[in-house]
């Protein structure tokens, strides 16, 4: 069944140095080149291997197998899972896997053809939640490096709360796969096992039409969805932005939902 979802230190290390001594300023400084020499081994890498996925299309030989066809991305089918696409505008950006109270929301963007751009993306998304007042915590997990975040959020009783999600990230052959897993896969990552899977085993298929980097890779409906008649309240999101976050992949609303 298918339900539509609408969807900042020169000047602070200067003045610092007219109170320090010689070697805490040359303390600093070294600290300083350092940080920006690991700064700088996040950026501009190729794509690390992907010995165990997630895939590009040109290394599948039968994509659909097993798999729901959305266009630029073929998502694993599980016993009991429900599958949601979400919308942008006229657009389909992303898919939700729904495994009873976990979640794992998979989108595709453009990437450079020899540059790798997840490292640099996981400080974007850290530097928006930390200015919310979030707390970010980048560990090296089952998928590679990943964010486990602790977002502010409005409750439904109109109370202040956090949201734990964790962000996951893969680069790929001109594309980059994001993941956000939520729900108790992100309470308890390490009952998270089948979740990762379905990250590791998705195909992405980026197609050959000139994209801009980071860009989202548009999805489109499986051949046999049936569409549910309209109950729910319908939600437009806005425009499909470059790396516009759903943080909520758990939340109901519009939808289209298969349920295998």
């Amino acid at each position: 069944m298918f339900r539509r979802r609408r969807k900042e230190r020169e000047d602070a290390l200067d003045e610092f140095a007219q109170d320090a001594g010689p070697d805490e300023t040359t303390e600093d400084a070294d600290a300083s080149d350092e940080s920006e020499s690991i700064g700088s081994r996040r950026y501009n890498l190729p794509p690390a291997p992907r010995p165990d996925g997630p895939w590009d299309i040109s290394e599948v030989s039968n994509p659909a197998d097993g798999r729901v066809d959305l266009g630029g991305l073929f998502v694993p089918g599980v016993e009991g899972m429900e599958l949601r696409v979400e919308v942008a505008g006229d657009a389909i950006v992303a898919a939700t896997v729904v495994l009873q109270d976990s979640a794992v929301q998979l989108q595709a963007f453009a990437a450079p053809k020899s540059e790798g751009i997840w490292g640099e993306v996981r400080d974007e998304i850290a530097s928006g939640i930390t200015q919310q007042g979030g707390v970010i915590d980048e560990v090296e997990g089952p998928l590679g490096w990943e964010l486990r975040a602790q977002v502010p959020v409005q409750l439904p009783d109109g109370t202040n709360g956090v949201q734990l999600v964790r962000f996951v990230g893969c680069d790929g052959p001109r594309w980059f796969l994001r993941g956000v897993i939520s729900g108790q896969g992100a309470v308890q990552p390490q009952a998270a096992g089948l979740l990762e899977q379905i990250f590791r085993d998705t195909v992405v298929s980026r197609g050959d039409a000139p994209m801009a980097p980071r860009d989202p890779i548009v999805l489109k409906l499986p051949d046999d969805a049936q569409m549910m008649p309209e109950g729910v309240a319908q939600e437009q999101a806005g425009a499909p932005g470059k790396f516009s976050d759903g943080i909520d992949p758990m939340r109901r609303g519009p939808e289209i939902t298969e349920v295998r």
